[in-house]
């Protein structure tokens, strides 16, 4: 386990407004809780899978969208700052 958090940037109701109803902002949280407990590794999941570091994207809800964020280790936290949904 580790201290890492992780939080919105902007803002949850910006993030997730189109998601789909009954499940979707819940998944996106459960993988942001996730992300964090890995700490600095999570500054490698995802995409792009040739480097570490930056703008990170991670599939969610069997492949019909990704979730974009950084995770920053100076901060000891990962910001959810994008969601893609393809409905």
């Amino acid at each position: 386990m580790t201290d890492w958090a992780w939080d919105y940037n902007p803002s949850a109701e910006y993030i997730t407004d189109g998601l789909p109803p009954g499940g979707g902002g819940a998944e996106v949280e459960r993988l942001a809780v996730e992300l964090a407990a890995l700490g600095q590794d999570a500054v490698k999941v995802g995409r792009p899978f040739d480097r570490e570091g930056g703008l990170r994207e991670f599939d969610i809800l069997q492949g019909r969208g990704f979730i974009s964020f950084p995770a920053v280790p100076r901060h000891e936290c990962v910001y959810v700052c994008n969601v893609t949904w393809y409905s």
